[in-house]
């Protein structure tokens, strides 16, 4: 039975620890059932998905994408080609805007998506975004993504499939000023791509200097290697509030 909205979480002095999840569901192309069943066994408070349905019926695909995890559509889709943002009832979405980056002749049309949230006392902005393979274009919209960023005064924590790994040049644009927990935990070699035999870690979640990182993995179960190409990166983090 479907109770309705959780009540909001009390406003309270000190900082909030929220689980964030990175995930390329590959366009749902995998196995349904396994996929939906990783992010629940994971529970996150937020996903930011990529390659999220951003064509025909885009909203109620989305919608019932999120609805499959128990959780909520919260921004992006079609505007933000295909990088998405749901969350839980817990967290209460301010506002939200969307990113294109200049189109590429025959390249694949790319965006970012942006949410301010607030969860108890505690108010952030979470973006994810879905980098080009080619190296040229994607260290273009690695900036474009950053100066963006840059414009955010809140505690950040931003979620990608930067298609680049630690230490190309996409990746350390996002690193000037964010944090890499897998790096800071000494868990960097744990490879996301692709997700039968990974051998690359090119997903990521990055995390606000100000906040405080308390848990990193990869999910690496047979349901998350059934579920899509990727394996999901999730942070346990401690937002100030």
């Amino acid at each position: 039975m479907d109770d309705g909205p959780a009540e909001p979480e009390p406003a309270a002095a000190g900082p909030v620890t929220l689980r964030v999840m990175s995930y390329n569901v590959h366009g749902q192309r995998d196995d349904r059932g396994a996929l939906a069943s990783v992010v629940r066994d994971i529970a996150p408070d937020i996903v930011v998905v990529q390659e999220a349905p951003r064509r025909f019926r885009w909203r109620a695909r989305s919608a019932e994408l999120a609805r499959g995890w128990r959780m909520l559509y919260a921004a992006g889709g079609l505007p933000s080609l295909g990088n998405l943002i749901v969350t839980t009832h817990r967290v209460r979405v301010r506002d939200s805007w969307c990113l294109r980056y200049p189109l590429t002749p025959g390249r694949h049309l790319r965006g970012a998506v942006f949410a301010r949230c607030t969860v108890g006392a505690a108010t952030f902005v979470v973006a994810g975004t879905h980098l080009a393979t080619d190296d040229v274009e994607r260290v273009g919209q690695a900036r474009i993504f950053a100066d963006e960023c840059a414009t955010v005064t809140e505690p950040l924590l931003v979620a990608a499939d930067l298609n680049d790994t630690a230490g190309g040049a996409s990746w350390s644009i996002l690193v000037h000023r964010l944090v890499d927990p897998a790096a800071t935990l000494g868990k960097d070699g744990l490879a996301t791509f692709p997700a039968g035999a990974p051998t690359r870690r090119i997903d990521a979640v990055f995390v606000d200097p100000r906040c405080s990182i308390e848990a990193y993995d990869v999910v690496a179960t047979p349901a998350a290697r059934a579920a899509s190409d990727h394996l999901p990166v999730v942070v346990d983090v401690r937002v100030p509030t």
